[in-house]
């Protein structure tokens, strides 16, 4: 399950994109899920554990993907660890959902991240609320977030 702890953590990871350059191994990049999230945020390929096909950069490093992928990754790869999310584009909060059906983890957001019109499942860590949707969640987050 996905959970969200909005505002200022003080143990959450402030620095994803730090942390991954500094966490990551070869296997994180060839990992199935990693590679879907690199083609559908970056919108690039995985050719190798250390190439990836950028259409704008061309060949890259896994070091140069965007902030919101590395992010992802950390989630995915290091469910114990509290990340900050806000790092994370719109256009990842499907992913969370993902890796929220997968494993049981919690983000630190301290925005409010769009998760679209599907219902979904996320626990407010703040409130010990359940969401089903941004009906639901942009109220109790609007209070948290300033």
């Amino acid at each position: 399950m996905l959970s969200i702890f909005f505002g200022e953590m003080q143990d959450a990871i402030y620095n994803p994109a730090r942390y991954f350059k500094n966490s990551y191994t070869d296997d994180w990049i060839m990992d199935h899920l990693c590679k879907e999230m690199i083609r559908d945020v970056d919108k690039s390929e995985v050719i190798g554990p250390r190439v990836i096909d950028s259409p704008v950069l061309g060949g890259i490093s896994p070091r140069e993907l965007s902030g919101g992928v590395k992010t992802l990754i950390d989630i995915y790869k290091e469910p114990d660890k509290i990340f900050n999310a806000s790092a994370c584009g719109d256009n990842c909060a499907k992913w969370l959902l993902v890796i929220g059906k997968m494993m049981d983890v919690t983000i630190n957001l301290r925005h409010i991240m769009d998760f679209g019109r599907e219902q979904f499942e996320i626990r407010i860590v703040n409130t010990n609320q359940m969401v089903h949707s941004m009906d639901e969640m942009i109220p109790i987050a609007g209070m948290i977030v300033r």
